[in-house]
């Protein structure tokens, strides 16, 4: 466990900070590349919310993603690290009058819009600069994901896309548009999902809707099913690259891809969680009335999920081999949801000791804060790490 990672060269290098593995990094993005080659009608995307590391970016890019951005920043940093503006696909609730400029002013491949307001919008600041934009319609397929309620997406009560029941006007409306080209529909029912019977659920849906749009004879030419396949945070060592043939060969098993069709994948927390790890030195060991503490200098700030989703992290001593004994693993912020697990059995701690966060690939160095007034965690790779 502890000889994946470069102790030696963590000592000169100021805590916290994120650590990327890029051989985990690259084995993903392998599978992902082995198993897409298998259908000639797959295209991945990566969702940049995920994680926006430059040098993560450019290995992501290198290797042949897409990118699904939801946000003109995220546009800004797709288009910085080289992805193809024709490969970037824009999603969001509320995309603001200069994102959207931005995404036509790149002729990015497709908008993925939730709102007759919202097309209404695109259609007219497309006309104003005489071009054409690519939208795709996110349907909200009231399918419930099994997953944290905070990162469920596609239900009818959450703020996210158009119902199915509407489908039909915004179609009709787009067409009478002179700016825009409805290309596709686009769907994203949650994240973390490792019930894969919620994307059969999917599929289902996504069929029922397809006929109905054909009796009509509407031609649909793109399918995005978005992502949210889950990685295995308790062992992340036994499952560091996530099962993308099963993933893949539902959607092969169960979607009736038309054989003109391109079906597109918003793959984020599955690429880049388990190359990713928080790396914390050990503060104090504080002893309370019924537990002992390990107090690290990474907090909230840094790592934000444990007290937003109440998720769990693999916690591990990667300095220490003495006995193991039970800890509550907290940060040093003025918040009493600072804690990143309780009662967690680590190798004995130690003033200095480094401790590793694991699967903090997705939703860690890009969630973090200045709360406190605390700098922002720093990225380093292995690459840079030799």
């Amino acid at each position: 466990m502890k000889g994946i990672f470069p102790i030696n060269k963590f000592r000169d290098l100021r805590t916290p900070f994120y650590y990327y593995d890029t051989k985990v990094l690259r084995d993903t993005l392998a599978c992902i590349h082995e198993e897409v080659a298998k259908y000639g009608n797959y295209a991945v995307h990566y969702a940049v919310k995920a994680n926006a590391n430059p040098k993560v970016l450019a290995i992501i890019r290198e290797n042949g993603l897409g990118a699904d951005c939801v946000s003109g920043g995220e546009i800004h940093a797709a288009i910085k690290a080289g992805f193809p503006a024709d490969k970037i696909v824009f999603a969001g609730v509320g995309k603001a009058d200069w994102e959207i400029n931005l995404g036509l002013d790149h002729d990015i491949f497709c908008f993925n819009v939730e709102s007759v307001p919202e097309l209404e919008i695109i259609n007219e600041l497309a006309g104003a600069k005489g071009k054409m934009a690519n939208v795709a319609f996110r349907i909200n397929p009231n399918v419930g994901a099994h997953t944290h309620a905070n990162i469920t997406t596609g239900l009818a009560e959450n703020k996210f896309g158009i119902s199915m029941q509407d489908i039909d006007h915004v179609i009709d409306v787009a067409q009478g548009m002179k700016n825009v080209c409805f290309i596709g529909l686009h769907f994203h029912i949650g994240s973390q999902i490792l019930d894969m019977g919620d994307f059969v659920a999917l599929c289902n849906r996504v069929n029922e809707l397809q006929d109905k749009l054909e009796a009509r004879r509407i031609r649909i030419n793109h399918i995005n099913v978005g992502g949210g396949l889950g990685i295995d945070y308790g062992h992340p060592n036994r499952q560091p690259v996530p099962d993308f043939q099963s993933y893949f060969e539902l959607y092969d098993n169960h979607l009736n891809l038309r054989p003109h069709q391109t079906l597109h994948f918003e793959l984020g927390r599955s690429v880049v969680g388990q190359c990713g790890s928080l790396i914390s030195r050990v503060l104090y060991v504080k002893q309370g009335t019924n537990k002992q503490f390990a107090i690290l200098d990474a907090g909230m700030t840094d790592l934000i999920r444990p007290a937003l989703y109440q998720a769990y992290h693999k916690i591990e001593n990667i300095t220490s081999d003495d006995q193991m004994q039970t800890y509550d693993v907290v940060g040093p912020i003025c918040e009493s949801s600072d804690v990143f697990g309780k009662a967690v059995d680590l190798n004995g701690v130690r003033r200095g000791d480094f401790i590793a966060l694991r699967s903090a690939g997705a939703y860690g160095e890009i969630m973090a804060s200045g709360y406190n007034c605390r700098e922002l965690p720093k990225g380093y790779t292995s690459d840079e790490l030799v």
